[in-house]
């Protein structure tokens, strides 16, 4: 992982210039054995001659085995331990759309979800309905009142949006009301096992139960956003800053709020885009805000999106996308470009997964070029970086950036 004190140490003011490229769950896996996964029957002549020039391999964004969610794999990159830097979804999107939380402040990420007669969650994203219809429904929650505290409710994007709680003698030590799939119906609020004797967190879980349940009463007419559920219970994370740690002045070009608010988090600047999420519109704002800024992270998500919802076909098209527009990126001559993705959602799986993800580096002043011919999961096997922590990327993007200086005599 990156080690703060010593980066704090090593990095210098000067040196190049870095663009990290975020595809959102590339990493994929076959649909039949010894098929392509996405990124392995994706067309990218681009990506490909990147991987020819430049390194490559596979990075772990938490541990073997553990499969990630956004908020930690996105942390993870930006070489903050998620382990020892834990931040809940709920912050997460609440500064994504500038909402200040507050320390003491309760935050949840919300879905509207779809509920049959009985309860039971037939659609856990509300079909993705429009952000304007997500905006309707969260007017329309803004009416519930709750004992003692001040309730936010504003929305992300699609079925998003976020729940804040504001007053005295809150925990966010909730688990997920969640179930993560249809079929059953949304848990209530409680503690976190660790907590289950805490007044706070027993005070905080009455209340968020209490909102579901004039939610359910409130959004009866609103179909198919008739019900909700929350996760990611947060509160102020007070992570170190990026600038600080890494000498870099930083910017952030992404469409969804859930990675500007981990950018924010983290003191980077947040550069609007359009509202298309088109790889090109999002590499064009890189290239507005270029001269300003050291590093940028630019962030595609639909490759995620298309894996969750089990498009095989739909997710290889993103990847297209992103290759065919990525000369929009090379022509602004970085000294290092990476890509890679927070974690992998395979289409096979339609879930994020604990599977290793394809990354490369591009650095043509420092790097060594290895034997892999084109950017897939097989050929990242083989690639000179191995298979290694994503925390270690930072670090390798300062070295080649040259941005580091010697460690000892």
């Amino acid at each position: 992982m990156a080690n703060f004190d010593l980066m704090r140490q090593l990095a210098t003011e000067s040196g190049g210039k870095i663009i990290l490229l975020v595809m959102d769950g590339l990493g994929g896996l076959p649909l039949e054995v010894d098929g392509p996964t996405e990124l392995e029957a994706a067309v990218t002549p681009n990506l490909d001659r990147l991987a020819r020039e430049g390194s490559t391999g596979l990075s772990i964004p938490i541990a073997r085995g553990i499969e990630p969610g956004s908020g930690p794999g996105h942390l993870a990159l930006f070489g903050y331990d998620p382990l020892t830097y834990e931040i809940g979804r709920g912050a997460l999107e609440a500064a994504g759309i500038g909402l200040e939380v507050r320390v003491g402040d309760v935050a949840a990420r919300g879905n509207f979800c779809t509920v049959d007669e009985n309860g039971v969650i037939v659609d856990r994203r509300a079909g993705r309905i429009p952000t304007e219809k997500g905006a309707e429904a969260c007017a329309t929650l803004q009416e519930i009142e709750l004992p003692g505290v001040e309730m936010i409710v504003r929305e992300v994007k699609e079925h998003r949006f976020v729940l804040l709680l504001r007053g005295e003698g809150l925990s966010p030590a909730l688990m997920d009301t969640d179930p993560g799939k249809t079929g059953v119906a949304p848990f209530p609020a409680r503690p976190v096992p660790e907590a289950a004797d805490d007044p706070a967190a027993q005070h905080t879980a009455e209340l968020v139960n209490e909102f579901l349940a004039q939610a359910r009463e409130k959004l009866r007419g609103h179909h198919p956003a008739n019900m909700v559920t929350l996760r990611g219970f947060a509160t102020d994370p007070a992570l170190p800053q990026f600038k600080d740690v890494y000498k870099l002045t930083a910017a952030c070009v992404a469409v969804y709020p859930m990675y500007k608010g981990v950018s924010r988090l983290i003191g980077m600047d947040i550069i609007e885009t359009t509202a298309h999420d088109e790889p090109l519109d999002e590499f064009n704002r890189v290239a507005a805000t270029w001269d300003s800024h050291d590093f940028v992270f630019v962030h595609i998500k639909y490759t995620d999106s298309r894996g969750e919802d089990g498009k095989f076909d739909a997710k290889v098209a993103v990847i297209e996308q992103v290759d065919a527009a990525l000369p929009a990126l090379l022509d602004l001559n970085p000294d290092v470009l990476i890509v890679t993705g927070d974690h992998s959602t395979p289409a096979k799986l339609r879930s994020h997964s604990f599977h290793p993800v394809p990354t490369l580096i591009w650095a043509p002043a420092t790097h060594m070029r290895d034997n892999v011919t084109g950017f897939g999961e097989r050929q990242c096997m083989g690639g000179a970086l191995g298979q290694f922590p994503a925390t270690d990327l930072m670090p390798l993007a300062l070295a080649h950036a040259r941005r580091l200086k010697r460690f000892g005599a």
